[in-house]
């Protein structure tokens, strides 16, 4: 028996198949170790054992804290490289490492540019994954078809939203996620989460267009909280985990069977998945026992649901070791072992992206350009801001004169400039957030790599940068008076584009260090803080303690004294801002 090998469409990233694959694990463990002394590991995954199926869509349940996002991440690849892990994963019926972006990952946060249209989104998205081979038409149909696959024809033309722009709402923006990660048309599909703060009518219909896409053959894996009853029929196969354990694993619409043989029968009128929850579910021992101290409710009398008189680990317990005796668990191991036996076609783990480096380079250039000039925050209030300083800077030093005062008086505009001109980059910090968190998304989805972004980030700010520098440079240098040379002129703005693209650069390490938005700023404006202290305005570079502080760490003695001064003939130095 072989396993169907792709038919039809292209090929794409997590092997380049539009159908499905066969995942088993055997096993499972996940250990993460307590590196400080007298303290013990903490075990994640305790011998988890199961399979996926293509055409079929799997559940992970489970209460907060039971192990869905880490079996999700061990089986996606993704699992913490100090977590330490245990067992066999197997595509096929042969063992493979997962690369970056070798798998579709849906992750539960949505993350994406909030000024892009959705067939913005996800028409970039395709430029920067499918084939450089692939013409226009080519792309535009890819995106098309996903775009009614997603049932997202109606929002394809809104905005996604953000702060200042009123976009899609929330389970349109889930499919835009899942479309995503599908133009590739990817052999498995795993999703974190995928109903998380979704209304019942927007979580079902998400997990609806899951099942389609289970249905056109592919594997589907996702973690859930706590389905709906409606959304909980949709799901093929269920697996049960609280503690890292296996409470149950095998098909959904036999889950009720199962904790009915083990002595906890589903009522028949609670939701099934909120019934297996409260059974496992620790939560309720703790608010049980707090109910019961209440002074309010002491003469109530016993409840008849005999799930209140059990302690939830007494539950747990008596459910794992039923399912490992039960028809349940000998089903599954007798799966598992024909599907081992099936002679699969070796999967092709391909990268998530098959795109040339210099079409990703002008698709990020073309996107990141786009998303600034939209973005009115970090575009033009800023350009507006830095014209209304100029102009309050060119009309507090005009024409301060010849003087030997007016030396100082230009010297303590230079020092404003490259000071505060380039502190108010830090208000573009939200917009470098943003950008941080889709890069990291994309990133281990294997869109793309690091160098690619660095450079189409520089490339797509460099006309913004140009914009401030001219406009607040040219304001500023005619009102001050300074030097009238066209030479002199074309430096002063040299030096502000440059101080301004070196704290732009600062705040993007600062937002890949620290992704919140308030302790960034307060860090990026601490940093800005002491490298204005050490730039040699306030105290004298000589004057400064040693050894640390002597040395030239603050790109604004450069600036600062770059515009003052420069070096003639004869090593005379000349202030850069003497009058006329």
């Amino acid at each position: 028996m072989e396993i169907e090998g792709a038919s039809g469409g292209h090929s794409g990233g997590g092997g380049g198949s539009g159908r499905g694959a066969y995942l088993v694990w055997e096993d499972l463990s996940a250990v993460l170790p307590n590196f400080s002394k007298g303290s013990p590991t903490r075990r994640l995954l305790n011998g988890l054992s199961g399979y996926a199926e293509p055409g079929r869509i799997m559940a992970i349940m489970g209460p907060s804290g039971s192990g869905k996002s880490t079996l999700l991440d061990t089986l996606a690849g993704r699992l913490s490289r100090n977590v330490v892990m245990t067992g066999n994963i197997l595509f096929n019926g042969k063992k493979k490492r997962l690369a970056y972006g070798a798998v579709a990952y849906v992750t539960q946060e949505d993350v994406l540019l909030g000024t892009l249209t959705v067939r913005e989104t996800i028409t970039y998205s395709a430029h920067l994954r499918l084939p450089s081979s692939f013409k226009k038409e080519e792309v535009k149909s890819i995106v098309e078809g996903t775009i009614m696959e997603m049932g997202l024809l109606e929002c394809a033309d809104r905005s996604i939203g953000n702060w200042h722009l009123r976009g899609i709402s929330g389970g349109e923006k889930k499919r835009v996620s899942i479309a995503l990660e599908i133009l590739t048309r990817p052999c498995i599909l795993f999703l974190d989460e995928p109903t998380s703060g979704l209304d019942s009518a927007s979580a079902f219909f998400v997990i609806q267009t899951l099942r389609s896409i289970a249905l056109d053959g592919r594997t589907v894996v996702s973690s859930v909280h706590q389905p709906s009853s409606e959304v909980f029929a949709l799901f093929d196969d269920l697996f049960l985990l609280s503690g890292g354990e296996t409470v149950y694993f095998g098909e959904a619409k036999t889950a009720i069977e199962f904790f009915a043989e083990a002595g906890v029968p589903c009522p028949s009128r609670r939701n099934p998945s909120d019934h297996f929850l409260r059974c496992i579910n620790s939560d309720f021992d703790i608010v049980t026992a707090t109910l019961k101290g209440s002074q309010r409710i002491r003469d109530v009398p016993t409840s008849s649901d005999p799930l209140m008189n059990l302690a939830t680990a007494e539950i747990k317990a008596r459910l794992v070791e039923k399912y490992k005796r039960s028809k349940y668990a000998d089903k599954m191991r007798a799966r598992m072992q024909a599907i081992l036996a099936i002679e699969g076609q070796a999967i092709e783990m391909k990268s998530g992206s098959q795109a040339s480096w210099w079409k990703q380079l002008s698709t990020l250039l073309r996107r990141s350009s786009l998303n600034m000039s939209r973005d009115v925050g970090y575009y033009w209030l800023r350009i507006i801001i830095y014209i209304l300083v100029s102009i309050c800077v060119g009309t507090i030093y005009f024409d301060v004169g010849k003087g030997y005062t007016a030396i100082f008086a230009r010297a303590a505009c230079g020092a404003f400039i490259t000071g505060f001109m380039t502190f108010m980059s830090i208000g573009g910090f939200p917009s470098f957030i943003e950008e941080m968190k889709v890069f990291y998304r994309e990133r281990l989805n294997g869109y793309y790599g690091v160098s690619v972004f660095i450079i189409s980030n520089f490339l797509s700010s460099f006309p913004f940068l140009a914009v401030v520098t001219l406009t607040s440079g040219t304001i500023t240098y005619y009102f001050v008076k300074f030097r009238t040379e066209f030479s002199h002129y074309v430096f002063f703005c040299l030096n502000i584009f440059a101080c301004i693209s070196v704290i732009e650069s600062l705040m993007m390490v600062v937002a890949s260090l620290v992704p919140n938005f308030l302790m960034g700023i307060i860090t990026g404006a601490g940093i800005m803080g002491i490298l204005m202290m050490t730039s040699g305005f306030f105290r004298l570079l000589p004057d400064l303690p040693k050894p640390f502080w002597r040395y030239p760490v603050s790109y604004l003695s450069y600036g600062s004294w770059g515009i003052q001064m420069q070096k003639e003939k004869g090593n005379t130095v000349k202030l850069h801002c003497f009058v006329r």
